[in-house]
């Protein structure tokens, strides 16, 4: 049953009684067990005299793109690594990442005939909870790899314990790694001209090539037209940069904690480690600790949305997170599975619209989709993550609802860690290039594929908008 009007009053909370500290005094799960804890207070802070991030105005700026996503008027990407690591970094990994999103915008936008708001998994995307905090091998039993910015993936005692310096590290690289996609967004590597340039070499020889090929000349066509109506990079910075936001699940909070910081244009504490951040399904309990650290900091948020919530929580989730309703706020990501996204999901969106509530719905069809081949790699069916995406479009339009994106997990590698696509990717070849550290991604391929199915459903999105606006026309003739 919905929480009733009279209800809400008991869960509302404001800010007057938070401080970025205030997650201490409540329970927290998934956080790592420091065995130096007087190590990790000097990492902490020498952290908080480091400088921001991201910018308080920047993730302001999203928040308004994240509003008109609410409203049915843009559409959202999100994508990138399961879990970044130390030893993948490398500026080519980073930069084949960000086309490869460039290029879905692209598709995805044409098909919309809107503004397509593109979010990276990126620069910070370095903690993952775990089922299990400790792993058995041979017998011998150690903690669970938690990412890089906690512990290392090999299995042996060093490895995984959990290191405070690793956090100093993570920023490091994250500094970096923000310092180029930046050059990317605004230098001219994401110029429309450009767009025919991004297209890795693994994928020329793709099916949908061709159809990729057909959109870009369209937008050739496209552009040489506005160029003769005077219309260029050169007096149009639309044309020739992009707007490239990061985020992160807020996983660690030392790290989050150490770089929340007080914006001097409002006087508002904004969590400048990242532009948009989330709570994961394991972290989502209204009294915990990544709720009370997230509720108090202004940045844009989103929560994941397994089958195991109910209706109640989600609802007292947002009251406690976004109590003035604010467009842009909260971004509600489904994580259901193929099989049970049908029965899970409806509740959701008939009570988000019947509490009146503004929220950018969103579908991370990877989470829910994951088993483990009998060679022992853990992998995802792409016809399953696929039918998850399919269902998620079909649910919401039944509901007279908007599907307002898609969260992959997805690198610009050539990996073989998702099964199927058109490259007919089978569990046998798996262990050919599985780079992963922690969950499959999908290849630049099968993001495109995706891409392309997600261009199909947003069509008809776009051709109801159009039906509606001629029928107002007509109205007022």
């Amino acid at each position: 049953m919905a929480t009733s009007t009279a209800d809400k009053t008991t869960v509302k909370k404001t800010t007057a009684d938070w401080s970025p500290d205030s997650w201490r005094s409540k329970p927290a799960v998934q956080l790592p067990v420091y065995d130096n804890l007087d190590e990790l207070e000097a990492v902490e802070n020498t952290l908080k005299n480091y400088p921001p991030l991201v910018f308080a105005g920047e993730a302001r700026r999203l928040k308004k793109s994240l509003a008109r996503v609410a409203a049915g008027e843009a559409v959202l990407l999100q994508g990138g690594d399961c879990a970044e690591s130390f030893a993948e970094f490398h500026p080519r990994n980073i930069r084949d990442t960000f086309r490869v999103i460039l290029q879905m915008a692209v598709i995805m936008t044409f098909a919309a005939a809107m503004p397509v708001v593109k979010v990276g998994r990126i620069a910070g995307q370095f903690a993952k909870p775990r089922t299990d905090g400790n792993e058995t091998k041979n017998g011998i039993t150690l903690p669970s790899y938690k990412g890089d910015i906690i512990n290392g993936p090999e299995f042996t005692a060093e490895s995984r314990r959990c290191d405070p310096q690793r956090i100093i590290k993570a920023y490091n690289q994250s500094a970096a790694t923000l310092n180029l996609v930046r050059a990317f967004a605004n230098g001219g590597y994401a110029d429309l001209h450009r767009v025919n340039k991004w297209t890795l070499d693994f994928i020329k020889s793709h099916p949908l090539a061709e159809r990729y090929r057909e959109v870009t000349d369209r937008l050739d066509h496209a552009l040489a037209f506005m160029a003769a109506a005077g219309i260029t990079s050169e007096n149009s910075p639309q044309i020739r940069e992009v707007d490239f936001y990061t985020s992160h699940e807020a996983l660690l909070l030392p790290y989050e904690q150490a770089l929340t910081r007080v914006d001097s244009t409002t006087g508002e504490w904004y969590d400048v480690s990242a532009h948009f951040l989330w709570i994961g399904d394991r972290t989502r309990q209204p009294d915990g600790a990544h709720v009370e650290f997230l509720r108090g900091v202004k940045n844009p948020i989103a929560f994941k949305c397994g089958p195991s919530l109910p209706v109640d929580d989600m609802l007292r989730l947002i009251d406690i997170l976004n109590p003035d309703n604010e467009p842009g706020r909260i971004t509600l990501i489904s994580r259901m599975g193929q099989d049970k996204v049908a029965k899970s999901l409806p509740p959701l969106i008939k009570a988000i619209q019947n509490e009146g509530r503004i929220v950018t719905w969103c579908c991370d069809p990877m989470h829910g989709n994951t088993r483990t081949a009998t060679s022992g790699y853990k992998t995802r069916e792409f016809d399953s993550i696929l039918s998850e995406v399919r269902q998620f479009f079909d649910i919401h339009y039944a509901e007279g609802s908007y599907p307002g994106g898609v969260h992959f997990e997805l690198t610009g590698q050539n990996v073989t860690e998702c099964v199927g696509g058109a490259y007919d990717i089978t569990d046998d070849n798996l262990s050919e290039r599985y780079n992963t550290h922690c969950d499959p991604r999908l290849n630049a391929s099968q993001a495109l594929e995706l891409a392309f199915l997600i261009a199909d459903e947003l069509s008809i999105h776009y051709k109801r908008r159009r039906a509606e606006a001629d029928d107002a026309a007509e109205l007022k003739i």
